[in-house]
């Protein structure tokens, strides 16, 4: 068998530590160093772009696409079956490699989701990574009871997974040649205001339209630039953006638009197109634009409409590194592909604000309802059951009370004070209680609740007489005459393990499909990402003399159902549907929570949740007591008052360098880690002579755990006081319990302190060039099997 041959071809290269590329691939390019190891019928030319595929066809497709362009590579890489190397391992590879300048990505299938996810976005920190994902339409996705199963698609979590990790996204083949020509010139525009400079009227309406079409914007031509172009254009210029300089114009007429252009403060782009004329010289043009732009690194795209006259023209801008497409609609898609990545990295990098209220789930009693559901045999929680979970995790609910007749509903009703009134089935056999009449609104007094509950009896029973009827609940009717319907949702995806959904609730949900989903965990920031990506967020912005609803109370709740979701693994979807929010907050009407068919071995995050389990208090030597926990996002301008504290040696021994400000950046860097493959402990003063933040000890570690390289400081203030080795025994006692191999570390020769420091927890240290010695602490290294 198949199965049998891989895992004897992986037995067979284990003893001789060898890696393995495929099967089902045709190789490997390394043009750099003249390796062809593949069967393409092409060879590479060297240069600065990597591309990996799962197809060997779409491997010679690219390198046939390439070669009359001259775009090299870097890497050529068919990955075919990933018996062994996959993404995550090339992207880990890629990541470091001072060739690669963008990463290209044709994906069918990932494995090993959260190496995936660590290794993509730690590339696309530090270089572009543009995907096209093959099977978005997949017919075999599972059928799910939930309203959540059933809209978060595969695709559509593969999108949220690779925005997630900072990646840029493509439709298509032809889209990502284009985006493979973009980024092979490193031009890198500010913004999406965008100028185009145009021979021809038509042209210049069609790329407008490709423009506001995908999101991008004209820029608004400063005054001045406007007056200028009017002294060097004929007066029958188009007196605006797109800049029509006419159909006669020459190279000179080009260089000069284009010179004050490139001056315009409000442009952050520019689209320079030429259609061939009888009575202009289209080389003549491109000469002259080259020309102006040599020796600048300025944002410029290009198209040169036509065939074998615009042939020469675009191989001759390529040659200088200017961006050109054959289509003004390309060139545009073009643009905006660097837009949408520059966006995706700034908002890699937002500092998430602190939660608007003091969240303090109570996990033990939601699993206390869990519990008692699976002690019954069930896997699917009552409404009521749902909701107290809900309310464990602070999701305000209306109260519900649960009976088992007609007679009991009327007296539940006239218990809950004056109507209206909700009256619903209550059945483990029945998902959605709308599609069988099992929901019933507005019932005025105690006796409507009475005569509704026995329509539904004799309806159920018409409808669904194998259903078991357990009883009914009754509500008050909540009137928010202002208020929104929203879903949220969690779901599990095969690949990518537990998915986030938000959008447009009510019983129409599945036929509006105004949603999006998400990888946990969320904060803040991320919540509200989630929620702009849907049409139903421009509701609840407000409109004509409907106020706003209460934003941060939704994102809230979506940070609140994500650390539901971490706590409590054995939840295998759950629905809240209706979410009603208004400018008052959120509350939750009915809500659905289904359980794994049986105990066990739980699907991870693809992306690990924040550790709350290496929290802890200590005491340091000398009587202060400290709280120390993993850094977190929203740490960020702590970090940065921290460092401000810090005494200018201090900052030296460090960072090796001089510093007097912590650049947003690289404290976004420190705070913003992913707990797979780093880990920052934060030390809290919480009395003793001890109040806020006085040191940090991190590490990051390789992909394979077999080292982590280690840095610790403490306040300039509170040097001395044991406060940097206590940091440093609790990352080490997390270091032995992930198993990583060893961990190290550079320290100035100069740092007697944190040498002596290095000695006392065991270290060892060997001098090395530039007056730095490294230490070292050998470890348990980490058993193979645990190694994706």
């Amino acid at each position: 068998a198949v199965g049998d041959l891989k895992l004897a071809m992986l037995q067979a290269a284990r003893p001789a530590l060898l890696r393995v590329l495929g099967p089902n691939g045709i190789g490997l390019l390394v043009p750099g160093i003249g390796l062809n190891a593949s069967f393409s019928h092409l060879p590479a030319r060297p240069g600065p772009l990597a591309f990996l595929a799962q197809s060997g066809a779409l491997v010679t497709a690219m390198l046939d696409w390439a070669e009359p362009r001259g775009i090299g590579f870097s890497h050529v890489v068919s990955m075919g079956d990933m018996a062994d190397v996959d993404f995550g391992d090339m992207l880990d590879f890629l990541a470091a490699d001072a060739g690669t300048r963008a990463i290209l990505l044709y994906v069918e299938a990932i494995t090993h989701a959260r190496k995936f996810m660590s290794a993509a976005r730690i590339a696309a920190r530090t270089k572009p990574v543009i995907a096209i994902k093959a099977g978005r339409f997949a017919e075999g996705a599972r059928a799910a009871a939930s309203h959540t199963g059933a809209l978060a698609g595969a695709d559509e979590v593969y999108d949220a997974a690779f925005r997630r990790a900072g990646m840029l996204r493509v439709a298509s083949i032809e889209e990502l040649f284009d985006a493979a020509q973009t980024l092979s010139t490193g031009v890198r525009p500010k913004g999406d205001r965008l100028a185009i400079l145009t021979n021809g009227g038509g042209i210049g309406v069609l790329a407008t339209d490709a423009l506001i079409e995908q999101g991008g914007h004209l820029a608004a031509l400063a005054p001045e630039t406007i007056a200028a172009l009017g002294r060097v254009l004929p007066p029958i210029w188009s007196k605006g953006n797109p800049v029509d300089i006419i159909g006669d114009a020459d190279g000179a007429r080009y260089a000069a638009a284009l010179e004050l252009l490139l001056e315009d403060p409000n442009a952050d782009a520019i689209l320079v197109l030429n259609g061939p004329t009888a009575v202009a010289d289209s080389s003549e043009a491109a000469q002259a634009v080259l020309a102006r732009l040599a020796g600048r690194r300025a944002a410029v795209f290009t198209s040169w409409i036509g065939g074998a006259g615009a042939e020469a023209a675009r191989r001759r801008i390529a040659a200088q590194g200017v961006p050109t497409y054959d289509t003004p609609e390309s060139a545009v898609r073009g643009f905006l592909h660097l837009v949408r990545h520059a966006r995706a990295q700034a908002q890699l990098m937002e500092t998430p604000p602190s939660l608007p209220e003091e969240f303090s789930p109570d996990p033990a009693a939601a699993a206390h309802v869990i519990a008692a559901v699976r002690s019954q045999g069930r896997t699917l929680l009552s409404e009521p059951e749902a909701k107290e979970v809900l309310a464990a995790y602070r999701i305000p609910t209306v109260p519900t009370r649960i009976v088992a007749g007609p007679e009991e509903a009327k007296a539940a009703a006239t218990a809950l004070g004056p109507g209206p009134y909700v009256v619903k089935i209550l059945s483990r056999d029945i998902s959605h209680k709308s599609d069988l009449g099992g929901v019933v609104l507005d019932l005025p007094d105690a006796a409507s609740v009475e005569a509704a509950a026995r329509r539904m009896q004799a309806r159920i029973a018409e409808r669904a007489p194998e259903a078991r009827l357990e009883g009914f609940t009754v509500q008050p009717m909540l009137r928010r005459p202002g208020g929104i319907e929203l879903i949220l949702g969690m779901s599990e995806d095969r690949q990518f393990g537990p998915v986030i959904l938000f959008g447009q609730g009510g019983v129409a949900v599945e036929v509006v499909k105004d949603k999006a989903v998400a990888l946990p965990p969320l904060n803040l920031a991320l919540a509200r990402a989630l929620m702009e990506r849907t049409r139903v967020f421009r509701l609840l912005q407000g409109y004509r003399d409907r106020k706003p609803a209460d934003l941060d109370a939704v994102a809230l709740t979506l940070v609140k159902l994500s650390q539901l979701v971490a706590d409590l693994p054995e939840i295998a979807e759950l629905d809240i549907n209706p979410l009603i929010a208004d400018p008052s907050g959120v509350i939750a009407l009915d809500a659905r929570i289904g359980l794994r068919s049986a105990p066990g071995p739980q699907p991870r995050f693809a992306i690990r949740p924040y550790p709350k389990e290496l929290e802890r208090h200590v005491e340091t030597p000398e009587g202060g007591r400290l709280f120390v926990r993993p850094v977190r996002p929203e740490d960020e301008p702590t970090v940065v008052e921290a460092f401000r504290r810090l005494d200018p040696a201090d900052v030296r021994m460090r960072f090796f360098a001089p510093m007097k400000e912590l650049p947003h950046e690289m404290a976004a860097r420190l705070t913003q880690i992913d707990y797979e493959r780093e880990m920052a402990l934060v030390g809290l003063g919480e009395g003793g002579g001890l109040e806020g933040p006085v040191g940090i000890a991190r590490l990051s570690a390789d992909p394979d755990n077999l080292q982590a390289e280690f840095a610790v400081i403490v306040r300039s203030d509170l040097k001395g006081r044991g406060i940097g080795g206590l940091l440093m025994r609790c990352l080490i006692d997390y270091v032995r319990e992930r198993g990583i191999g060893a961990l190290v570390g550079d320290v100035l020769a100069e740092n007697a302190a944190m040498l002596a420091l290095a000695r006392d927890l065991g270290f060892t240290a060997a001098t090395e060039d530039s007056g730095i010695v490294r230490v070292t602490l050998p470890l348990a290294p980490r058993p193979s099997a645990d190694r994706p």
